[in-house]
């Protein structure tokens, strides 16, 4: 590969890391603005008019009418379930917790491929799992001290379990259309169905402090559109075993962005419970041809 082209494919990588990783320390400022769902449909608002001029300038084809049940239970999953539950569970936990607990959607498409799609798994993959599970628990009681046990952070997971189910789907279905399409298609039906909180969203637009409206619209240009858009650059011209690997640098870089940008400091029980987890969810990654079926596989 030339070197223009690698050096292209790590800052693309590089940019797509930092635009998830901002993604807590965006939602906790948006918050001090906004009601969870007001900031979900408030980001998704400004994803979705940046995603029509893409759509415009790159041009994708019109859905068939057979897929648009398909596209609407993909925006549910994708944009409704998951940012709802992140949202109104980062009003109770902290930005470096959210991004360790929303990287155990790996454990969840181990579960759901094997309960739903019926795929065998190892018992190294059952002890992967069982170590995540220890971890993310070790989060939710650790946030805000040992023992202090926060139904806020199991919010966290119910969306990072969303985030699964619409790995699985776009795996099982994502072959009708190109990724561009799909990612369009999926943040606008995502955004219909959040039409459910417009009532109220203008007075809460006036109402919101200058950073928490700055934040939204960070929200939804950088990882709700721009993030996707860099990431299906980097998955076309890299493998994706490779390239989900500089995933895992996204919660020591959140931790990094909410100790500047919000001064938290992650109790010492977090910190050893992300490694735990980011531990397990690499220990899945790790290619055997005894195993039938990597991980990375589950979440495509």
């Amino acid at each position: 590969m030339p070197r223009a082209q690698s050096l292209k494919i790590v800052l693309a990588t590089l940019f797509v890391v930092l635009c998830w990783a901002y993604s807590p320390t965006g939602i906790h400022i948006a918050l001090q603005g906004y009601e969870p769902g007001h900031l979900a449909l408030a980001r998704f608002i400004v994803a979705s008019v940046f995603m029509a001029f893409v759509a415009l300038w790159r041009g994708i084809s019109l859905p068939l009418l057979k897929d648009l049940p398909l596209l609407m239970l993909l925006g549910f999953f994708a944009v409704f379930a998951h940012h709802v539950a992140i949202n109104f569970g980062q009003r109770g936990i902290s930005a470096g917790a959210s991004s360790v607990l929303a990287q155990s959607t790996p454990l969840f498409s181990l579960l759901i491929g094997c309960f739903v799609l019926r795929q065998k798994a190892s018992a190294w993959h059952w002890g992967c799992l069982v170590l995540g599970m220890l971890g993310a628990a070790m989060v939710v009681a650790g946030d805000h001290g040992p023992g202090a046990l926060n139904a806020h952070g199991l919010l966290v997971l119910l969306a990072a379990l969303s985030w699964s189910i619409y790995f699985t789907l776009q795996k099982l279905h994502g072959h009708r259309y190109d990724g561009l399409t799909m990612v369009c298609y999926t943040i606008w039906a995502g955004t219909a169905l959040l039409l459910v909180y417009l009532p109220g969203l203008a007075g809460a637009v006036k109402a919101a402090p200058l950073q928490a409206d700055l934040a939204v619209l960070m929200l939804g240009v950088f990882p709700s559109a721009l993030a996707y858009l860099g990431w299906a650059f980097v998955l076309s011209h890299t493998q994706v075993s490779r390239a989900t690997m500089a995933l895992y640098l996204i919660p020591p870089c959140a931790m990094l962005i909410a100790a500047l940008l919000l001064g938290e400091q992650p109790s010492l029980m977090v910190i050893v419970a992300a490694v735990v987890v980011l531990i397990s969810v690499l220990a899945l990654n790790i290619p055997s041809r005894r195993r039938i079926q990597r991980p990375e596989q589950l979440h495509q």
